[in-house]
């Protein structure tokens, strides 16, 4: 799949950070929808969603078939690594965990697998051997998924393994994203060593909270907004919503840039699903651009 050209624009795909949750039911989504319809509502009205079970525990092929089954063509599902991986292994010998994460499920997404979120703990400091072991070991196609999902060991059931791809996606190509919260990865030498290994920086908004790094470190542009002024709970009002249509506009623009992905985190008021609409219509031009939820048209 040959990248654009370096005057065309990468698209944009604006999404939410998972998509079953209790506070959006009735709001979001219409009172009396099935919950095993949300998918596809959302999936109806955004580009892309974030799988976020997988960060907790090993999903299941069956779902991720589901998933894929509920979703329109064209439609992205990032997938979020294994805190496993990230937070109890802290990337050390982790090879095997790797390959059950790999044979969970993720190849039956098909032509839905977006990139693949590898979130860091706050505690991890930047290691620059640590970091490159763990990029190499990262599959950069679905062939080279499925491979990697072979070595997956018994605290994964062959029953519940999943490491075949159809022959037609095989040289797909699969990305990833590092969303690191330590100072000690906002230095050139970390950011060279993302570019190194095309790994893409997630450009994380958290109201303050954890450290942001707007850089460029691959064709994918990874952003994650986390809430406006209040972690997970705030919304983003209109100037928010222009002021990030403008950078991603201007990432988008960049040469070298393919894809520029923005997901919404601020999910625990359910202001998540309906900032990503308006930026959508923002972004498009189209309606919603400036709407505003009634009942929070107040809220910070």
């Amino acid at each position: 799949m040959a990248p654009p050209a370096a005057t065309d624009r990468a698209r944009i795909r604006v999404g939410i950070s998972g998509w079953s949750y209790r506070a959006w039911r009735g709001d979001f989504y219409p009172a009396g929808l099935p919950q095993r319809a949300e998918l596809a509502y959302a999936a109806e009205r955004l580009d892309a969603v974030e799988v976020n079970g997988s960060f907790y525990s090993l999903q299941r092929p069956t779902s991720y078939a589901a998933w894929r089954a509920q979703t329109p063509d064209g439609f992205e599902l990032a997938v979020k690594g294994g805190r496993f991986v990230t937070h109890m292994k802290k990337l050390r010998d982790v090879r095997a965990p790797l390959a059950n994460f790999f044979a969970s499920g993720v190849l039956a997404l098909g032509d839905r697998l977006g990139p693949v979120l590898w979130q860091l703990p706050e505690q991890l400091h930047f290691d620059a051997d640590l970091l490159s072991s763990f990029f190499d070991q990262l599959p950069r196609t679905q062939g080279e998924v499925a491979e990697a999902a072979r070595g997956h060991d018994a605290k994964l059931p062959d029953d519940r393994a999943l490491t075949d791809v159809a022959p037609d996606l095989a040289d797909r190509p699969v990305r990833h994203a590092l969303e690191f919260r330590h100072a000690s990865f906002c230095t050139d030498e970390a950011l060279d060593l993302l570019r190194q290994h095309e790994v893409a920086c997630v450009v994380a908004d958290t109201a303050g909270r954890w450290v942001r790094a707007e850089a460029v470190t691959s064709d994918l542009v990874y952003v994650r907004l986390h809430g406006a002024h209040e972690l997970y709970t705030s919304r983003y009002d209109d100037a928010a919503l222009d002021s990030w249509a403008e950078r991603l506009t201007a990432w988008a623009d960049e040469d070298g840039v393919r894809e520029v992905v923005v997901f919404f985190d601020n999910d625990a008021r359910g202001h998540a699903p309906h900032d990503a609409v308006r930026l959508r219509g923002l972004l498009r031009g189209g309606p919603g651009a400036s709407s505003q939820r009634p009942q929070e048209a107040g809220a910070p």
